[in-house]
């Protein structure tokens, strides 16, 4: 396989994302309760989420004939064996999207050996879409972004997450309460892809969280290192994309925030 022109191929994905999106959004206020379905605890999926992944897929195959996939709906093949692979998060933001919460995307990373170097993520209804690829710099809308310059956690404005499964609620609420009193504000919306796209346009100072997905953050990753960012594991490991937690700032912020979320 030859080397992608990244670019084009990012501007390629990014009208599938926008596809995607556009069936999403046309079925908002289609679906019934009747279409919910409970994955495990806490955790939901409905027809939208799976028809918008096989949008996605079909859009995405002819663009790099060999590469894999790994998804949240489970459409296609699941395959990480490939040099490179799609993870994909249809609908990241399911729950706000069954209650009708405006604050929901369509995530689409590329991996090259592991490594995310493809990012972008569609803010359905705020009609934002954010896009990078290695090398290129962090976008939203044809314009550049970059990450907040706050260097104090004082000033800031961190975002999480909540993890469906209960198990580990004590060590959550202890990191909170960290946080509570360290900063000057938390955010949880319930998107991590969203989280991820804010803290690289700079809305957010920084975004963690202690239990996630690979189709959560591919795409994100890309975008906050390309807007300036520093993203890692809780415990400062450098390619988090599979291990489960994550923590994603500017540079500034990092060795602070890492102390604080990352003795959960």
């Amino acid at each position: 396989m030859t080397h992608p022109d990244l670019q084009a191929l990012t501007l390629a994905v990014l009208e599938t994302a926008k596809r995607a999106g556009a069936f999403i959004r046309q079925e908002l206020h289609q679906f019934s309760q009747s279409d919910i379905i409970t994955k495990e605890p806490h955790s939901l999926v409905t027809y939208v989420d799976r028809k918008a992944e096989e949008i996605i897929v079909q859009g995405l195959r002819p663009l790099l004939e060999d590469a894999g996939f790994v998804t949240e709906e489970n459409t296609v093949d699941q395959n990480r064996k490939s040099i490179y692979t799609w993870v994909i998060d249809p609908l990241d933001g399911t729950t706000n999207f069954i209650h009708r919460i405006p604050v929901f995307a369509v995530s689409i990373g590329l991996l090259e050996k592991g490594k995310p170097v493809l990012g972008v993520i569609s803010h359905i209804m705020a009609e934002e879409h954010f896009y990078a690829w290695e090398g290129g710099g962090a976008w939203l809308n044809g314009n550049p972004i970059q990450v907040s310059k706050n260097r104090n956690i004082g000033e800031s404005v961190i975002a999480t997450g909540f993890p469906y499964r209960r198990e580990h609620i004590e060590e959550l609420v202890a990191t909170l309460d960290k946080l509570i009193r360290e900063a000057r504000g938390i955010r949880r919306l319930g998107s991590a892809a969203i989280d991820l796209a804010y803290t690289a346009c700079g809305r957010f100072d920084g975004y963690y969280e202690g239990s996630i997905n690979a189709w959560d953050v591919a795409a994100g990753i890309v975008l906050v290192r390309e807007a300036g960012g520093i993203v890692t594991g809780l415990h400062g490991e450098p390619e988090p994309t599979f291990l489960g937690h994550i923590l994603a700032c500017n540079p500034h912020l990092h060795p602070g925030l890492s102390n604080l979320v990352g003795r959960q």
